[in-house]
């Protein structure tokens, strides 16, 4: 064998064993890459009662063997809901760590600063025939029922949110082609967002009538005006609907035109009106008590004629 052929030999062997020895060098001893997810991390030090924003939440990277049992993978899960536990900055947001957005502790943290939930019965002939639903914007209408001099109907808030609808907090999702729609109850409650005064004006309101839903587009603000409970000089409000703006000619058949209504059914007068916006009717004054002198003293003198006594009187 000639010294070319040896040189050659001996090249590749010695190539080869280098080879060898850098991938079990690399398979030993270098660092593995290992698989990463992207993980629901909080940006900042959280307190518990916290209502997670988008501001609040990040995504970090972790090892796939690392991420935490029940751990968050999209932003979206974890908008909206509510911290039972604290958090630090950088930590991972996992499921047991927050509420659910349907649980009760959840829908109460969505209830903004400054409102109250109130829940209002509600038929399909009260409620536009089951169309309000959750998230939707109504007006409430209270109508007080009695004789044609007592009927009512009045507005007694405007441009109002509904929170749930029972315990339903979301908008259902559209019904498939060709399935079957499941059964809805006639009767169920609104639990509509009001502020501590309205609250207290809706409350009195459906003690003492009727309260009827009536479904508005929710691009649309606007409202007739604000309803008060005392006088606005130069103000105007809404004028409530009685009878004799249905059938004018009722009232003046009934002997009643331009009297004022009768008793409030179980309402006193300043509570309707507080309800309503309106003024109370003014007492008329009092007549003048003329100032009557006090009865001059009487002087009483005893006569003594003899063994006879009299007593005479002088003004």
């Amino acid at each position: 064998m000639d010294r070319k052929k040896i040189l050659t030999i001996f090249g590749a062997a010695w190539l080869s064993a280098m080879v060898l020895t850098w991938v079990l060098y690399t398979a030993t001893k270098a660092p593995k890459q290992d698989k990463m997810t992207n993980v629901v991390a909080a940006a900042r030090d959280m307190s518990i009662g916290t209502r997670v924003a988008k501001a609040d939440v990040k995504l970090v990277p972790v090892r796939a063997t690392d991420t935490p049992k029940g751990a968050l993978l999209k932003l979206e899960d974890a908008i909206g809901r509510t911290l039972v536990y604290p958090i630090t900055a950088s930590e991972p947001l996992t499921s047991i760590r927050l509420t659910s957005q349907t649980s009760p502790e959840g829908i109460a943290a969505t209830i903004p600063r400054g409102l109250r939930a109130v829940s209002v019965p509600f038929t399909d002939a009260t409620g536009a025939s089951g169309l309000v639903g959750p998230k939707s914007r109504v007006d409430v209408l209270y109508t007080r029922t009695g004789n044609a001099a007592e009927a009512m109907t009045v507005t007694v808030l405007e441009d109002v949110e509904v929170l749930s609808i029972g315990r339903t907090v979301e908008v259902p999702p559209a019904q498939a082609p060709g399935t079957k729609a499941a059964p809805r109850p006639t009767n169920q409650t609104a639990t509509l967002l009001v502020s501590p005064d309205q609250s207290r004006k809706l409350e009195l309101a459906r003690n003492q009538g009727k309260i009827s839903l009536i479904l508005r587009n929710p691009l649309d603000s606007s409202t007739q005006t604000t309803q008060a409970t005392t006088a606005v000089p130069g103000g105007e409000r809404p004028s409530p609907a009685t009878m004799d703006s249905i059938d004018p000619m009722l009232l003046a058949v009934m002997g009643k035109r331009g009297t004022k209504r009768g008793a409030r059914t179980g309402m006193s007068n300043a509570e309707w009106n507080a309800l309503i916006g309106e003024d109370g009717p003014k007492p008329p004054p009092k007549p003048k008590e003329e100032k009557k002198e006090p009865p001059k003293p009487r002087v009483v003198v005893d006569v003594f004629r003899g063994e006879k006594h009299t007593q005479e009187m002088f003004q």
